[in-house]
């Protein structure tokens, strides 16, 4: 006769009777936290999200605009006392909490959550607009496979070449009337841009394509994503440092005027933009290395990360100002041609003054020559019927250098002068494609991994959640395939992320060395890293960083206070670019959109004191929230870990947070619970 198995007892009965016969209740372990394949694949991931557009158009504008070689000295030292010093705070927070931007701040206080939650705020409004520009470097991939390219002439209507295009450009004609048929103000929406619009589809589906099973996927398309730029910018540099007026652009660009370091608004978009090529405050540097393990040494990596993001901003720089360059002298070149061709005609043709230059031998006058003859001697000539103009190099290099005006207009003006110009032009557009999907990888994981971590229901539903999370995006995306998209893609890049970050980054800085302890923070470094970390971070943590933030901060206010908004639109008439003010509901769009984006911090703090005025503590509250499971490879023997310092007999301050711990094999196991 086979005996029955007795009853199971209850759970709380089954606690009391192993903790009878002194055993520790049995904690289910739930799934183990995914990592990285290699450190290379994490490295080529925070490469690829840090380097990004801005590095190839924003720099080196803002390098030509900023003094050139002094704006580059200002910069570094920026990155060094200010960039390098947060973008390890958020490596070292992410590594050794191990959960995304939500869980480090609910970590270090439940007040703090908000913080978290603004960062995700913040790159679902990034990835709207980023995606839009993936969306249309396909349409000019697309369109590069073309002999000659579409955008080298200008189209006819009958025996007439188009008005539009004969008063701007080819190029600039085929971007704002061809690709985005733009409006001429925000005011006026106009229809769905039908191509555009199936392009920011396909850029959502690579997106999700990449992200459906997380890093293991998305860092698999690293491996070519990040380094395929690389290998068009050395392309592009080779090709261009040989091409004639090569050495004038690069010469105007790193030519240092020093006397720009006394303008405060040059120290405010150095700043800016330190802080936007590592990609501060995002929480993607704080996802990404959430998946490393606790021994990485995130020290160097910070040092490491950044020099790469610097290195490539000064490659991108060589590589845009020996092409435009080359542009420019082109032009230029043709402009005096133009020009000795006009005065040969007229001086033929009636009396006129003895020309102090030799017009008939048109190849064999120089640029400087000309300048030279046109200041003393053209100036003063009144030619009605013909333009006689400087022909300057250095007006022909600032125009067209900022952000989209730089990469779909000039740069592809310089490619129609290439031999073999589609070939070039596919190239341009394939590396700025993989650029941009990089840094969206970067920016999605910044959404996905601290929103799947707090929330189990996401947790497992992740493939879902992801496909959902890029149909939306999409949705809302459509705002910007209108005829009047461009000037929302201008106002999101300019202002739904720029304040909210700023603020972000201010609060986990005084979170970590104020509200957790610069010192107990660096305690807990030196024994994650197995060695000492510099105590200069300390200082730099509690006093450079908030000050040097909260001046951005003021400057930047300061700046949308004193001076109305404006946008740059395109006047179809005058066929020209003109600055015009925001209207009044786009100021109140632009004014919700930095108010949504802020709102959680103020928001997590309110509802951890409505929580404790209602009795529940921060500890209770904490206590429904524990960190994912953490298993690594090489994870650190429990014998190893020293105790406190402050008392013998406690536990390491890293296996403090850990709220349940379990002992396996000897190491130590996170176990994983959420609210849901």
């Amino acid at each position: 006769m086979i005996s029955e198995k007795p009853p199971l007892p209850a759970d709380g009965q089954q606690d009391e009777v192993e903790l009878r016969l002194g055993l520790e209740p049995e904690v289910p372990l739930e799934t183990v936290r995914d990592g990285w394949d290699s450190k290379v694949e994490y490295f080529l991931a925070q490469v690829g999200f840090s380097v990004g557009l801005g590095n190839v158009w924003r720099f080196p504008y803002l390098c030509h605009q900023n003094g050139g070689g002094a704006f580059i000295l200002l910069y570094v030292l920026l990155m060094v006392l200010v960039g390098v010093p947060l973008f390890f705070l958020e490596l070292a927070a992410g590594q050794s909490i191990r959960q995304g931007s939500i869980g480090v701040w609910r970590h270090i206080s439940p007040k703090l959550v908000g913080i978290g939650y603004s960062s995700c705020v913040v790159c679902f409004f990034v990835a709207l607009y980023y995606n839009v520009i993936i969306g249309w470097s396909i349409f000019y991939l697309g369109n590069s496979f073309q002999y000659p390219l579409p955008w080298e002439k200008c189209p006819t209507e009958g025996n007439l070449t188009v008005k539009e295009c004969a008063a701007s450009s080819p190029t600039a004609y085929f971007w704002y009337r061809k690709a985005l048929d733009i409006t001429d103000s925000i005011d006026e929406t106009g229809e769905f841009n039908f191509i555009l619009t199936g392009c920011l589809l396909a850029a959502w589906v690579i997106v999700c394509l990449a992200m459906y099973k997380g890093i293991k996927s998305s860092g698999k398309v690293m491996y070519f994503s990040s380094v395929f730029p690389y290998v068009v910018l050395l392309c592009f540099l080779i090709r261009g440092v040989t091409l004639d007026g090569a050495s004038e652009g690069i010469k105007f660009m790193f030519y240092p005027r020093l006397e720009i370091w006394a303008d405060v608004q040059v120290w405010r978009q150095a700043a800016t933009q330190v802080f936007f090529a590592l990609g501060l405050g995002f929480g993607s540097v704080i996802a990404y290395s959430s998946y490393n393990p606790r021994n990485n040494n995130c020290h160097r990596d910070a040092f490491t990360v950044s020099g790469v993001n610097f290195m490539t901003s000064v490659l991108a720089t060589l590589v845009v100002f020996a092409v435009l360059g080359f542009r420019a002298k082109t032009i230029a070149t043709e402009c005096v041609k133009r020009n000795l061709k006009a005065l040969l005609k007229v001086t033929s043709s009636t009396s006129f003054p003895v020309l102090a230059i030799n017009a008939s031998d048109v190849e064999s006058i120089s640029l400087d020559e000309y300048a030279n003859w046109y200041s003393t001697q053209g100036t003063q000539l009144g030619i009605s019927d013909f333009n006689i103009t400087a022909c300057s190099l250095e007006d022909e290099l600032r125009q067209g250098v900022e952000g989209t005006g730089l990469a779909f207009i000039a740069f592809t003006e310089a490619m129609t002068l290439f031999p073999g110009s589609p070939f070039w032009s596919a190239l341009f557009f394939l590396m700025l494609l993989n650029l941009g999907l990089s840094t969206m990888f970067g920016t999605m994981a910044g959404i996905l991994t601290p929103l799947t971590d707090t929330f189990k229901t996401l947790r497992n539903h992740k493939l879902i959640f992801t496909i959902c999370s890029c149909t939306v995006g999409f949705v809302i995306g459509l705002m910007f395939t209108q005829r009047c998209g461009n000037y929302f893609v201008a106002m999101f890049d300019d202002y739904s992320a720029t304040l909210p970050l700023i603020i972000v980054v201010i609060f986990q800085t005084i979170s970590v060395s104020w509200v957790y302890g610069a010192d107990r923070f660096l305690e807990d470094l030196k024994q994650m890293l197995n060695r000492p970390v510099p105590v200069i971070y300390k200082y730099l943590w509690k006093y450079v960083c908030p000050v040097a933030m909260l001046g951005l901060l003021g400057a930047s206010l300061l700046k949308m206070i004193l001076k109305r908004p404006e946008y740059s639109a395109w006047n179809r008439e005058k066929a020209s670019k003109e600055d015009l003010p925001y209207p009044d509901w786009a100021l109140a769009v632009l004014i919700i959109l930095i108010i949504f984006a802020s709102l959680p911090v103020p928001i997590g703090y309110l509802h951890s004191l409505l929580l404790e005025r209602l009795g529940q503590s921060p500890a209770d509250t904490e206590a429904r929230y524990t960190p994912c499971a953490t298993t690594d490879t090489d994870l650190t023997p429990l014998s190893t870990l020293p105790p406190s310092r402050d008392d013998p007999n406690s536990s390491h301050p890293l296996l403090e947070g850990n709220h349940n711990s379990h002992l396996q094999n000897g190491h130590i196991e996170s176990v994983q619970s959420s609210v849901l």
